[in-house]
């Protein structure tokens, strides 16, 4: 089975201009950047729920406490949301009313109550890549293109690790790519 596709900026701008002129743009915009700027699993993103993102006083958490239920690993993890997915996270927040702060944070539009599946959210994203014309891409796209992100700009892979919520390097490890480009750029250092 291939790996998903990386996305570079370029790419993600391209999805995101798609997204908005979709319906429930605000929602599904911040459902994408949880994965591609926090990381997050599709399953993860489908298990939030009102209480794990929202203050009481209606501000977004700087961090999100996954609890066990909620990963695939069945670990806890904080999840440390940057200041620009926080900004996308209260603009979605806004836009709705809050009916019970156990609901889901993303309700979908056959249920407030019960929101997405893992399965139905990944549906809904390979629609969205695909309407982008992003080949490739799957649900897992985020995760991976994240990784390789903050790899790409020096992040230890000791911290990509916990970022990611894994329990082996090696597993972080297979998420990075390594365009052409970059390994050509590697050798002139030499």
């Amino acid at each position: 089975m291939a790996q998903a596709k990386t996305l570079t900026d370029v790419e993600i701008e391209q999805l995101l201009a798609h997204i908005e002129t979709r319906k429930y743009a605000t929602r599904n915009r911040a459902m994408m950047l949880l994965t591609h700027w926090a990381g997050l699993r599709i399953g993860e993103v489908a298990s939030l729920r009102w209480s794990d993102v929202v203050k009481s006083d209606g501000s977004i958490k700087e961090e999100i406490r996954l609890l066990p239920d909620m990963t695939k690993g069945r670990h806890a993890r904080t999840l440390f949301i940057s200041t620009k997915l926080k900004a996308e996270l209260q603009a979605y927040a806004n836009s709705v009313n809050m009916v019970n702060n156990s609901y889901p944070f993303f309700a979908s539009q056959k249920s407030i109550k019960d929101g997405f599946s893992a399965n139905s959210l990944a549906q809904t994203f390979a629609a969205l890549y695909e309407g982008a014309g992003l080949e490739g891409a799957t649900s897992h796209s985020g995760r991976r293109s994240f990784l390789t992100n903050l790899a790409n700009k020096g992040t230890a892979i000791h911290i990509l690790k916990t970022l990611a919520g894994h329990r082996s390097i090696n597993t972080t490890a297979a998420y990075l790519y390594s365009s052409p480009a970059q390994m050509r750029a590697a050798v002139e250092l030499a």
